[in-house]
């Protein structure tokens, strides 16, 4: 295998992390889109052997209406992924009124692009979440040692705290920069269930307040 289809290999693994983690936000995505075949993906992505990020790029919706836009950096400087494909995805995300996007880039961000994608939200309303392609080789949350997580909803949470008479603070923490924490997106107050195995009681259920 040369450098070329290795670089196609690895891309179709990180799409199908991609394409997970969007319908595990409860996104609109279907089977067949991360079921795809690798045949499949370079027919689609890598005509003629040659790889095009670009189309890689998609949207999806969630049944409130809410878009959110994943964009692939065809960025390669060897200084790090600059600031160029950074104005991209808020190109994008501005005309099409999309306040949520994950920006996909390998290797690293410099320092510029960084502080630009950390800002985005204060100053243009905008959410971008940064991924390396490294990070989404493989689904985390398929790993048997992490347990089940699902977000709850707002009036899930309210019951949740209703019934054990709990302010949310009351809760144990989530760090929003954990990894299961960032591949669901979690925000500032959202709370997360997570159910283990229990050798006596068949299973554990806890809840976390992201922080």
């Amino acid at each position: 295998m040369d450098d070329n289809q290795r670089a196609i290999s690895r891309l179709h693994r990180v799409n199908r992390t991609v394409k997970e983690m969007i319908r595990d936000r409860k996104y609109g995505v279907s089977d067949e889109e991360i079921e795809i075949s690798l045949d499949q993906f370079t027919h689609d992505h890598a005509p003629g052997g040659i790889l095009d990020r670009a189309t890689l790029n998609f949207q999806a919706q969630n049944e409130a209406g809410e878009k959110i836009y994943v964009y692939y950096s065809d960025n390669e400087k060897k200084t790090g992924v600059g600031i160029a494909p950074i104005r991209r995805i808020l190109t994008v995300l501005d005309e099409q009124k999309i306040s949520r996007g994950l920006f996909i880039y390998d290797g690293k961000l410099t320092s510029a692009a960084a502080k630009a994608l950390s800002s985005v939200k204060a100053e243009m309303g905008i959410d971008v979440e940064a991924f390396q392609e490294a990070e989404l080789l493989v689904n985390i949350t398929k790993h048997e040692l992490v347990p089940e997580h699902a977000v709850l909803m707002p009036d899930e949470k309210k019951a949740l705290l209703a019934k054990y008479r709990l302010k949310d603070t009351q809760l144990p923490r989530i760090q929003l920069a954990d990894p299961v924490a960032r591949y669901y997106g979690l925000k500032r107050g959202q709370v997360v269930k997570i159910t283990r195995p229990s050798e006596t009681a068949g299973r554990y259920v806890s809840y976390r307040l992201a922080l």
